[in-house]
C-alpha cells in the first residue's frame, strides 16, 4: 500500500474504500474519486475544506512539547501507558496489532508503544499538522489531521487498542474503531497534577473526579478493567517549565518571555500525578 498503515483508514467525505492504485505513492484516492494527498512532512490533511472550531497547536507550541518530552519528563506516563496497551496488540499471533493514538501530538507516547510490539500498525490523529508532521515519521503509522468529535476516518472494528492522553474522548467513535475486547486506555491528571507549577504559571485547573467522568462518558460501550496511578517527581529549570505551560492551551495566549518573568532562579520543583484508565470494549 502506498502510504503506511492505509488499510487503518476511510474515506473521510463518504467512508469508502481506497483504490489499490493511486496517481502518486503519497496519495489516497477513494473508489467514488476523493483524493487526498500526503504533505511533504508525510502527514495526510482530512480537514481539507471541512475546518473545524477548535484551535489546533502553533508551531511554536509543538516546539515546546518536544523539547520537554524529549528530556525524559513524562517517561513515567508513557511507559504505564505502555504496559496497560501493550497487551492488546499481541492479542492474536495472526496478524500485527493496530492502534489509534487520539489527539497523538509528535506521537511521543505511541512510539513508546510501538517500540514495546515491533510490527504494529497505527493510526495518530490531531489537529495539528506541525505535530503530525513528527507523528508521521513513526513506522507503520499513518498521521492524519483530524477532529476528534467528528466521526472518526477509521472503519468498524479495526483496531486493538486506542489511546488518548490528555485528549479529547469521544468514546461511541472509540468503540466503533476498536475489536470486540480491545482495550481503551486513557490518561487524565490528577486534581494535583503539577500543583506547585501552576501556583505560578497560568495552566489549566485540573477538577476532582475525572476518571469518574471517563467511566462515566464510557459506560455505554466499554467495562472497567483497571485504573492505574501513576506519580513522579520533577525538577525543572525555568525553561523546561515554560515549555511545559507553552505545550498547553496558554502557548495561544501568553509569550515566553513573559512567563520567563514570572520564574525564580533556580530550579522548580513539581509532581506530577495521573491516573491511566484501561476500559475493554464489550
Amino acid at each position: 500500500m502506498p502510504l503506511a498503515a492505509q488499510e487503518l483508514l476511510r474515506c473521510p467525505v463518504c467512508a469508502g474504500a481506497w483504490l489499490a492504485s493511486a496517481p502518486t505513492d503519497r496519495s489516497l484516492v477513494c473508489t467514488s474519486g476523493h483524493r487526498f494527498d500526503a504533505a511533504r512532512q508525510g502527514y495526510v490533511n482530512f480537514l481539507t475544506g471541512r475546518g473545524t472550531r477548535f484551535r489546533p497547536d502553533t508551531a511554536e507550541m509543538v516546539a515546546a512539547r518536544e523539547r520537554f518530552l524529549a528530556a525524559g519528563y513524562y517517561a513515567p506516563i508513557a511507559e504505564a501507558l505502555a504496559d496497560a496497551a501493550a497487551p492488546a496488540l499481541t492479542d492474536d499471533d495472526e496478524r500485527a496489532g493496530a492502534v489509534l493514538d487520539a489527539g497523538a501530538g509528535t506521537g511521543y507516547y505511541l512510539a513508546v508503544l510501538l517500540s514495546r510490539v515491533p510490527g504494529s500498525h497505527a493510526v495518530a490523529l490531531d489537529l495539528s499538522r506541525h505535530a503530525l508532521g513528527r507523528a508521521a515519521k513513526l513506522p507503520g503509522t499513518a498521521a492524519v489531521v483530524w477532529d476528534l468529535w467528528r466521526p472518526l476516518p477509521l472503519p468498524d472494528g479495526v483496531v486493538d487498542a486506542v489511546i488518548d492522553v490528555f485528549a479529547p474522548r469521544n468514546f461511541p467513535e472509540f468503540a466503533r474503531v476498536l475489536r470486540r475486547g480491545g482495550l481503551a486506555c486513557v490518561v487524565t491528571p490528577e486534581p494535583d497534577h503539577l500543583a506547585a507549577l501552576r501556583s505560578i504559571l497560568p495552566m489549566l485547573d485540573v477538577p476532582a473526579g475525572k476518571v469518574d467522568d471517563v467511566e462515566r462518558a464510557a459506560a455505554a460501550h466499554f467495562d472497567r478493567v483497571e485504573v492505574r496511578g501513576v506519580r513522579f517527581g520533577l525538577e525543572l529549570d525555568p525553561q523546561a517549565a515554560v515549555d511545559l505551560a507553552l505545550m498547553g492551551p496558554a502557548g495561544h495566549h501568553v509569550a515566553r518571555a513573559d512567563l520567563l518573568a514570572r520564574l525564580p532562579d533556580g530550579p522548580l520543583q513539581a509532581e506530577g500525578a495521573v491516573q491511566v484508565t484501561v476500559l475493554r470494549r464489550r
